[in-house]
């Protein structure tokens, strides 16, 4: 693998999403060739797919094993389709979300086996593994109070996964605890809080030692 692949996760309303435009940004000032992509999703089939799980009024009975398989069905197509060929010519990909998300939701937050959801994560995304791992905390009530505020845009686009009660999120929030305990060479707590240049900054000081793995342009 030529290229560096950096995942973002973390809880509802943590500033993934602002977070990765910003860093890719910077990025290709810096000459590097960029990828952002986003999980379910990325692909055409895996929008399809992230229709289905998120906004498709058809969604609500949805059971935890079929939301565990849908996700990755997107993630495998993902990985093939546009992971490994940009990795492969030494380009950057960076995601909002990778299989982290997976163990997080899935695994600890609807209460799956956890080496059941690692065998399917195994399978969809072989070795085509993340250089490195940043995860954005933020305080259970500054998610709330961001989750509230992205609801309250016009038009309300309804999103399965945000529906979730308070007790499903702390369950995520401690899988993602334990996930940064177990692999503390990959994956990296970052504070969410604060200004966006402020969180900006502390990404920036763990993103730039792992860029001189790849070239410049």
């Amino acid at each position: 693998m030529k290229g560096l692949f950096i995942t973002f996760e973390g809880t509802e309303g943590c500033g993934k999403s602002t977070q990765i435009e910003l860093l890719g940004k910077t990025l290709r000032v810096l000459g590097y060739r960029v990828h952002m992509l986003r999980e379910p999703g990325g692909t055409p089939v895996g929008e399809e797919i992230r229709h289905t799980l998120k906004h498709s009024k058809a969604n609500v009975a949805m059971t935890p094993e079929t939301e565990l398989l849908l996700v990755n069905a997107s993630r495998a197509q993902l990985v093939r389709e546009t992971i490994r060929p940009a990795l492969a010519v030494g380009d950057v990909v960076l995601c909002d979300r990778f299989y982290d998300s997976t163990t997080a939701y899935q695994g600890h937050g609807r209460g799956l086996d956890l080496s059941l959801v690692k065998s399917v994560i195994d399978f969809a995304v072989g070795d085509t593994r993340p250089n490195l791992t940043l995860v954005l905390h933020v305080p259970p009530e500054i998610s709330a109070e961001r989750l509230l505020s992205r609801q309250s845009i016009l038009p309300f686009i309804r999103d399965r996964m945000e529906e979730g009660d308070r007790n499903f999120f702390a369950r995520v929030a401690k899988g993602y605890d334990a996930i940064a305990a177990a692999e503390p060479g990959r994956v990296h707590v970052v504070d969410g809080a604060g200004p966006i240049d402020i969180v900006c900054s502390r990404i920036w000081e763990q993103v730039q030692p792992v860029l001189p793995r790849v070239g410049r342009w």
